[in-house]
């Protein structure tokens, strides 16, 4: 049985299958731009410390590459 969440993924799917490159390319920039936006309006901060902050959380998982060490010392 399909839910209406699924109709609704499938529909958005081919609506951006439609989409030439160049417009899929515009549409998924803005679309991370409302949600930095949305991220730093719940956070209450400006865009530049929202953006330091997400790649701060980002890299916080990761391990060190022992091949960049290596490379820079």
């Amino acid at each position: 049985m399909r839910s209406v969440a699924d109709e609704l993924r499938v529909r958005d799917q081919e609506t951006f299958r439609r989409l030439s490159f160049e417009d899929r390319l515009k549409l998924v920039f803005e679309l991370g731009e409302a949600d930095l936006a949305l991220f730093c309006q719940a956070q209450g901060i400006d865009r530049e410390t929202g953006v330091r902050l997400l790649q701060r959380r980002r890299q916080a998982g990761r391990r060190p590459s022992q091949c960049i060490s290596d490379v820079i010392g």
